[in-house]
This record gives structure tokens, sequence and C-alpha cells, in this order.
């Protein structure tokens, strides 16, 4: 066979070179002037051409085609031999994933136990089939490695298709690493710290910090995190990822540990934590931590917060929160605000939608303090949609002012030089015309509700006290400290006084020394109690209708649930009122009325007495509110809301 494909290849390149001395005679022919002569050359090549192509085709024809075919069998066995030795375990199967095929490192490194010939991929492996075919693949994990699982159709039909194992283990171990020894910033804060040892002796004060300090030692004892304190009530902590999970997921047990401490006969001492985490580095972290706290605080501290890069998660929250004693705040938020007011042509103040006593009353207050003042100010309210109808009659009567208009008239009024002032929330979903904050170019906000994630931005003054009873209380401080001409009338006192008394319930609920001062200060402007006591005046319906509602009441863990039956048009009223009086029911620790308004929603008013923090209730719901009193919107019908307000009470009860 050798030497005959020697003798074939002998022949070719003979023919080869007789075509080139074809070639270069036939040029040498051109330039010769005899044309017969020229003739009888390419003849004799001619022939000396066909005759070794004849040679070639009868003597070594099937020699060739032996020695093709062999060639391709050699380059199939190669082929075989290369996907059997491929240094990546893989694997061909059908189109019921069943495996067809396999090469020996699958067989040796991803799966050894037995042989794999018809057995379906996804039995074996946790895979995702539609995944493996993108561009990416899959990751799957089997006998504690790791692969990159990519997949390939072998045919246009899709019925046969091979599988790629990737080893990735060292890359997501180091990754896995990278992760856990990834560092975070905690900074825990004692909450009121001043207050709880201004009346203490030297020996209390010492033995408070001693016990905080081996606190905070226990806390990160057993890890390699480090601990500096930074004030008298401020620690800096900075913990790898591998520690600070298992302490979020048992809920900071530091937070009821700190509880345990008594200051003097009464108070508690109570943490606050901030905690950055997934940040790019330890700067960042300390920013997302030192936001975290403020966020803890805003919300009545006793509580922890995570700050990562896609929100907050809050844990805690018990506690009600400790009254401050010290206007320290108030006065320097007055003066800011005086001066923010003087620097204005006109103001408009709005509160939430469907305004009740406390954010109309509040409003009131101010936009009668504003006018004495020389300026042009308004109350934006609906007078339609709000359960203050009583109240805006009274002071419509009885001045000779006006205080109020609709929100598209204050659209109107708006300008570059106007003011805007938010009482009573400081969710830009709530306020009565989210039209008005958008345009509004000066923005402060006044509010007494525990801090949401949610709120308004780019404010001139944000006084925010989550202490305070009532945003009139805040309102009635801040007036103790507006100049002498700013004196309100006692219309406006008795608005101020309704709003007290509303979210107070009487002067019994979340109510401290700076809540009767306020009232005290409202009472000294005039304010006659018997006429703001008519302003809570109810119809014989909403009687009728607050009824029903507690009659239709069952008790849930200890949990007052009820719900009323159709819609009505004082509703809102009477639910609100019936989730009051639910909580007179002896072993009720909170209430709840559900309520559907006709729109698709169904409205939960929430209570309670300060055993349970109805504010994260109402929080996991979608809602907010203060620890005692809260709300809450579900677009839902009124059985999914009555099952998701169970879900969320069993999941408050079981973290709590």
């Amino acid at each position: 066979m050798k030497g005959t494909t020697g003798w074939q290849l002998l022949i070719k390149l003979t023919t080869a070179i007789v075509a080139v001395c074809s070639f270069v005679a036939s040029r040498l022919l051109m330039q010769s002037a005899s044309t017969e002569g020229q003739g009888r050359v390419l003849m004799v090549i001619s022939i000396i051409v066909c005759a070794l192509l004849v040679l070639e085709y009868v003597f070594f024809g099937n020699t060739t085609k032996r020695y093709i075919a062999k060639s391709a069998a050699q380059l199939n066995k190669t082929e075989k031999e290369s996907l059997m030795n491929f240094p990546a375990p893989t694997v061909i199967i059908d189109s019921d994933n069943c495996i067809v095929w396999y090469n020996r490192l699958f067989g040796r490194k991803v799966y050894s136990q037995d042989e794999a010939y018809g057995l379906n991929v996804t039995e074996l492996f946790n895979i995702d089939m539609d995944e493996i075919y993108s561009r990416d693949g899959d990751t799957i994990c089997h006998d504690g490695r790791f692969y990159a699982v990519k997949g390939v159709h072998t045919d246009r039909t899709g019925e046969m298709s091979m599988l790629y194992f990737a080893d990735k283990t060292d890359y997501v171990e180091l990754n896995f690493e990278s992760k856990q020894s990834r560092q975070s910033v905690v900074i825990v804060m004692i909450d009121y710290y001043e207050e709880i040892i201004s009346n203490i002796r030297e020996s209390e004060k010492a033995h408070i910090l001693v016990s905080i300090e081996q606190l905070i030692e226990n806390f990160i004892d057993g890890t390699t995190g480090i601990s500096r304190r930074v004030g008298n009530d401020r620690f800096y902590i900075v913990l790898e990822e591998r520690y600070l999970q298992p302490i979020i997921e048992k809920r900071f047990e530091i937070l009821e540990q700190a509880r345990h401490i008594v200051v003097g006969e009464r108070n508690n001492i109570t943490l606050s934590i901030g905690v950055g985490k997934d940040a790019d580095n330890l700067a960042e972290s300390e920013k997302y931590a030192k936001q975290a706290l403020d966020m803890c605080l805003g919300r009545g501290g006793d509580q922890a917060a995570v700050r990562t890069d896609s929100g907050y998660e809050f844990y805690g929250g018990q506690s009600r929160g400790m009254s401050r004693n010290t206007r320290v705040k108030s006065r320097m938020a007055a003066n800011a605000l005086v001066e923010i007011i003087k620097s204005h042509e006109s103001v408009l103040i709005m509160g939430h939608a469907y305004g009740d006593l406390d954010s109309i009353g509040s409003a009131t207050g101010l936009c009668a303090a504003i006018k004495n003042m020389g300026k042009d100010a308004y109350v934006v309210v609906d007078a339609e949609r709000n359960l203050s109808q009583l109240m805006i009659k009274y002071v419509q009567e009885n001045s000779i002012k006006n205080y109020y208009i609709s929100p598209q008239e204050g659209i109107d009024k708006l300008s570059n030089d106007t003011l805007l002032i938010i009482t009573d929330t400081h969710n830009p979903d709530l306020v009565e015309s989210k039209e008005l904050l958008r345009e509004a170019k000066h923005i402060v906000v006044i509010d007494h509700h525990r801090l949401m994630v949610k709120s308004i931005e780019n404010s001139e003054l944000f006084y925010h006290e989550p202490s305070a009873s009532s945003a009139s209380e805040m309102a009635a401080e801040l007036l103790e400290y507006f100049p002498d001409e700013a004196k309100i009338p006692s219309q406006a006192a008795e608005a101020l006084l309704a709003g007290i008394m509303l979210d107070t319930k009487n002067f019994v609920m979340n109510t401290g020394v700076r809540t009767f001062e306020a009232a005290a200060y409202l009472r000294r402007q005039g304010a006659d109690t018997i006429a703001v006591k008519k302003m809570f005046a109810n119809s014989l319906d909403t009687y009728r209708n607050k009824a029903e509602i507690i009659n239709s009441s069952e008790i849930y863990h200890k949990c007052a649930i009820a719900q009323a039956d159709g819609s009505f048009s004082n509703i809102r009223v009477a639910a609100s009122k019936a989730a009051d009086e639910m909580l007179e029911i002896t072993g009720v620790n909170a209430s709840f009325v559900l309520y559907d308004m006709g729109d698709g929603r169904v409205n939960i008013s929430a209570r309670s007495l300060g055993r349970y923090n109805v504010q994260i209730i109402m929080e996991s719901l979608g809602g907010g509110g203060h620890h005692e009193m809260a709300a809450c919107q579900l677009e839902n019908d009124m059985d999914g809301a009555r099952r998701q307000l169970i879900d969320a009470i069993d999941d408050y009860i079981r973290n709590n």
C-alpha cells in the first residue's frame, strides 16, 4: 500500500510538472513566429497529460478511495476518543432528558455510584432544564461539588442534547468566603440616656454603664468583632457577616437583655441598633448604619434596623418610647419655622387624606398664627372627604377669617414663593393632594407618626417627634415660641385641643407631661372644653353602625377582630370608634376593624393598649402609624383581607 501510494504521488507530481511545462511552453510559443511548431508542441503535451490522467484512474483509482475511507475512519475514531476524554464531564440526553451516553470524566467525578445510562438527569440533579439552554446555563450542587451546567442541542430537531458540567466549586467557596468575611458596622445607642440618668445617683450611673458595657462584650463574644465606645450613649461595633447573620436570625436578643437593666424604680434600659450591611466598603457600611439608627430613633427606639442596598429590615420595637421633657428641640424648630415663613409670601397647610381632628386641627392652629403674622395662609382640605366636618363648620361660623380651601384652589394659589406645610403625616402617598405636594418647591413637614421608610424628601424642615401624642401637641408647642403677634384665637386653640383629645382618647393613651403642658397652653389661649366636646358629636346612625361592628367581633390570640357589613357614609368614624371601644373587652390586647370603602380596597383600623405594637402588624401589611394606633389598606376582598390580618398577627406573636 505504501509503495502504491508512492507511485500515485509520483504520477500526480509528474502531471503537475507537465502542466507547468505546458503553461511555460505556451507562453514561449506565443512569442514564436512558427504557428505550425506551436501546434505540434501543444499536441504532444496534451497527449502526455491525458495519458497520465488515464493511468492514475485505471491503476490507482481504488487505492485513492481506500485511502480516503481509511483517513475518514481514523478521523471518526479520533473524534470519539476526544469526546470520551473531553476535559469536562459531558452527557448526551434524549428528548425525555434520559442519559444515552456520557464520557469517562462524568462517570468518574460527577456520578460514580452506578451506570447512568437511561437515568433521567432531573432525577439525578436539581437542575432547571429550561435554564441550562440559556446563555449562562444553570448552577447545581451534587455531592458537595458545584457545577455550571450548559446545554446545547446536537441537531435541529432538538431530540438529542449535550450537557457540559464545569466544576466551579473553588470559585463558589471563594465567593462564599468573601461574602462571609465582609465587614459590617453596627451602631448601638442607649435610648433617652440623658433623661434616664438625670435623676439618679453617681453610683447608679456607674452601675448602668458597667452593665451596658458587659452587655456589649457578651454581644460580640465568640466573634472576631471589635467594639468601641464613642460617647456616653453610643457604641461602634465592626462584625463579619458570618457572625452578624446569626444575630439577625435570633432577632437581636440584646434588645430583650437590655430591658432587664433597671434604672431607678420604674425605668428600663432600651437600645436602638443601626446595622449597615452588604456595603461595598466600611465607609459605606457606616453610612448605612447611621441611616438605620436614625430610622430606629424615628420609630420610637427599642429596636434594630438593618440597612442594606435594597432597603430596611426591622426587629423589636416593643416599648412605647419615653416622652422627652426637654423643649430644646421644639424651640429650635419653632425659630427655624418662623424664619422660613417670613421668607415666603404665602403659606399652604395640608394634612393627610380623609383628614381627622388632629390633621385638620393642627393645620388650623398653624394657619391662624401665620395669618396673624401678616402672611396669606390657608388650610387645604377636601370639604366632602374628611372626618372633621363639625370642627370645620364650627371654625367657619365663629371666625371672620377664611381658613379652608379645596385642593384645586390650593394648586391655583401655588407659586414659586409659596411654602407648603405638611402636618400629621410624612408619607407622600397619604397627603390630601399629591399633585400639590409634587408641584410645591418649598416644603416643611410636622409629624408625630413613627418614621416609615417612604417619607417626604427635600423638605426645608423635617420636624418629627414620635414621642409626641399628636401633631396638634407639636403644633401647640411650636406656637408657644412664635412671635407675640402670632397669638391664635380661641377657635384655633379649640381645634388644636380637639386634635390632642382625639389621638390621646381624652388624655388616656400615649399621654406625657408635655401633652398636658400643651393642653394648658391652649386653655390659656381661650380653648373651651365644652365646645371641643361638641366636635366629637356623632349621629344616631353612627352609634348604631358602631354597635353592629362591635357585635360582629371575635377574639383571636387576645385580639378583637370585627368587620363592617356593607358600606355607609360614616363608616370611617364608626370603625374608628368601634376599634377604640373594643379595647374595653376583658382580656383584649389589641383590636382590629375591617371595612370596605367600595373601591376594591379593605381598610383596617388597629388599636392597642400597649401590650401589642399594632404599628408593626400594620406595617407588615403595607400600612403604619403608632404603637397604640395604626391602620392600613389592602387591595383584597373582605375574606382575603381577614386572612392576611390573621397571618400578620401570627407572625407578630411568633417573632415577639
